[in-house]
């Protein structure tokens, strides 16, 4: 071992080369370690990452280190979409399809430009320049909402069935109510088996503007 040591230093180059060989082989294997630890974490951590995006978590120290990890690219998305199994689910349970159909066609009758859609997001058609406020709001959905001519959203109606106010869905219905407020977007909320037919009709007179030619005639 000495003799080789000795033949080394003798020749500079080999010596160097040794090194070099040596420095190589350990970046790679420390790089190759702390992939696989921001994968573990990563991992270990994914899912209350989601949900604090989604805003159904309070952020916390964790979650500054979260952002720090390099996000799914397309690829990875693809990779990930291409080994799940998806299947379709109605937009609208059969309760909430009644109130649309009979809310779409009241809507139409009063003015054919306005229109209902339903499920949509605030983080659609609400802007905020405070970040977190927007995160509060951005995959909060309202069950129904009516546009006008220039789908401008104008009112979100909330169908509350039996089972609405449990656990924290009225915390949930509160910060929506708040945010579009805030924007100027009426709030109205439909309840199963109190709501009548006529109240309902009486609501979107109020709510939809008739069209020029018509309000005049």
């Amino acid at each position: 071992m000495l003799n080789e040591i000795v033949a080394l230093i003798e020749k500079p180059y080999l010596f160097v080369a040794v090194l070099a060989v040596g420095a190589f082989f350990g970046i790679t294997i420390e790089r190759f370690r702390s992939q696989m630890r921001r994968q573990a974490w990563r991992k270990k951590n994914r899912s209350r990452w989601e949900k604090a995006r989604r805003g159904d978590i309070a952020a916390g120290p964790w979650l500054a280190k979260a952002e720090t990890v390099k996000k799914f690219d397309a690829a990875d998305q693809l990779r990930t979409v291409m080994s799940a199994v998806f299947t379709v689910q109605p937009l609208l349970n059969k309760s909430e399809a009644r109130v649309f159909r009979e809310l779409d066609r009241m809507v139409i009758s009063r003015n054919p430009g306005w229109q209902v859609m339903a499920q949509v997001s605030l983080g659609e058609i609400l802007r905020s320049k405070d970040a977190e406020a927007y995160r509060c709001i951005n995959s909060k959905r309202v069950d129904l909402l009516l546009v006008d001519e220039e789908c401008q959203p104008r009112h979100a109606i909330e169908y509350q069935g039996g089972a609405h106010h449990q656990g924290a869905a009225a915390a949930r219905d509160a910060v929506k109510k708040e945010a579009l407020r805030r924007a100027g977007i009426g709030y109205h909320e439909v309840v199963s088996g109190h709501t009548t037919p006529s109240e309902l009709r009486r609501l979107i007179e109020r709510l939809v503007v008739k069209p020029p030619a018509a309000s005049e005639g």
